[in-house]
């Protein structure tokens, strides 16, 4: 098998390792999310925001372990093929590319929704010119797509910054009483809505072999993703609860639109549509940057065809794998969208892939300690093993309470499931 990760270019530093963690995962959720969590909780949801991000910062651990210890690209995938069984991350893998597919859908369509609100726009057209412009910016190198990720990460927080500073003297205090109006079972209620605020903090270990001083940056990079999250969801929240109320808030369909017109009257549309664009735009832009990456390592390890593997000779980029992302994204403009379907569409795989790295890093500590040993990030042996069964614990739990929402998801994941399986069996009885 040709070896064309050394073409691959290193064009990541730890600021876009950062940007990359924030970007996937401050996107379209905290500009609905706190609405429905505040109809459960009352003011505790700011405490399920802390509870959401506990399940994270363990699952969180053990990736900055494995992104120290073995970076590379497609990440998830090859630790789950090496350290548990080929076929497991291949199964992983392949839900992952339908809701990665879904991801990109739903994060189109809803930048189209808010941008329609300043300017009517057709929705298809616009999602595709979408499409197209994030394909473009990972087209034309790593660096590029990373410079973009930085660019419109600074961008958003300054956004936020604005939105707290401005809106900070006209919290009520009164609106934070009584603290957990529906009791500690409200609060924990609202904790598998909110845990969705923290997908994506692990994204730079998809590009390991494109960060520089991946040992280093990548555990440094999560780190420091996943504490800023957790101050500007909380910064942000604090302010909308407050001004709002938890009443108002827990009725609104757009909680930061609403919170921020009192204060700040006719702009607060533009900059609230804009904020919600750029959030959006990180998002699509890392899981263009990972699910390409993911293609290029599953063709790598022979179970995707192998023009996948294509590197641009001048990009360095994998350029055959993000053209079939734009393709499927492209080809889904062809289904119906129902946005709640989707959401859990994305999170299921999602969290089996957390569950499998948990499960990785517990074969690594106990049959590879050379491994171990070159980890730049590492607890204790047997630390590293509690953390990595806490881990997949709390994902897979997750994973199951999303059935008692919507059911129809976990049946479509398994038809696709059947599919991905029966390629699986005639490629390797071919090989065999």
């Amino acid at each position: 098998m040709t070896d064309t990760t050394q073409q691959l270019h290193k064009g990541v530093n730890l600021a876009a390792v950062v940007a990359l963690g924030l970007g996937t995962a401050v996107g379209v959720a905290i500009f609905s999310v706190i609405a429905p969590a505040t109809a459960l909780a009352g003011p505790g949801m700011l405490l399920a925001v802390l509870a959401a991000a506990a399940p994270m910062f363990v699952i969180a651990v053990t990736y900055a372990f494995m992104g120290s210890a073995l970076p590379t690209s497609g990440a998830s995938f090859e630790w789950s093929r090496r350290f548990i069984h080929p076929f497991v991350g291949f199964l992983i893998a392949w839900l992952r590319i339908v809701s990665n597919v879904g991801a990109i859908l739903v994060l189109a369509l809803v930048a189209v929704r808010y941008l329609s609100m300043v300017v009517p726009l057709p929705t298809k057209p616009t999602m595709f010119a979408g499409f197209l412009l994030f394909f473009l910016a990972n087209y034309f190198g790593v660096a590029l797509a990373a410079r973009l990720q930085v660019v419109l990460m600074g961008a958003l927080v300054v956004l936020f910054f604005i939105f707290a500073a401005w809106g900070a003297p006209h919290i009520e205090p009164a609106h934070f009483e009584p603290l957990l109006p529906h009791g500690t079972a409200g609060m924990l209620a609202a904790v598998p809505l909110l845990i969705g605020l923290f997908f994506g903090i692990e994204a730079a270990t998809e590009i390991g072999d494109e960060v520089k001083d991946g040992r280093k940056a990548i555990p440094l990079g999560i780190a420091l993703s996943i504490g800023s999250a957790v101050v500007l969801y909380l910064m942000v929240a604090v302010v909308a609860l407050g001004v709002l109320g938890p009443e108002a808030l827990a009725r609104s369909e757009t909680p930061l639109l609403d919170a921020a017109q009192p204060f700040m009257g006719p702009i607060a549309k533009p900059l609230i549509v804009t904020a919600a664009v750029v959030a959006i735009g990180k998002s699509l832009n890392s899981l263009y940057l990972g699910f390409s990456r993911s293609l290029f390592a599953m063709a790598r390890a022979g179970m995707l065809p192998a023009p996948l593997t294509k590197i641009h000779p001048k990009y360095g980029t994998p350029h055959i794998a993000l053209w079939t992302i734009l393709g499927g994204a492209t080809l889904g403009l062809l289904a119906p969208m129902n946005l709640t379907s989707l959401f859990l569409a994305v999170n299921i795989p999602t969290l089996l892939k957390y569950a499998a790295t948990s499960f990785s890093a517990v074969v690594v500590v106990r049959k590879h300690p050379e491994i171990y040993a070159a980890a730049r990030f590492k607890l204790s042996p047997r630390a590293t093993i509690c953390w990595a069964y806490a881990g997949a614990a709390a994902a897979l739990v997750i994973a199951v309470l999303g059935f008692q929402a919507d059911w129809m998801p976990y049946a479509a994941l398994g038809v696709w499931a059947m599919i991905g399986i029966a390629y699986y069996v005639v490629t390797h009885r071919k090989s065999a």
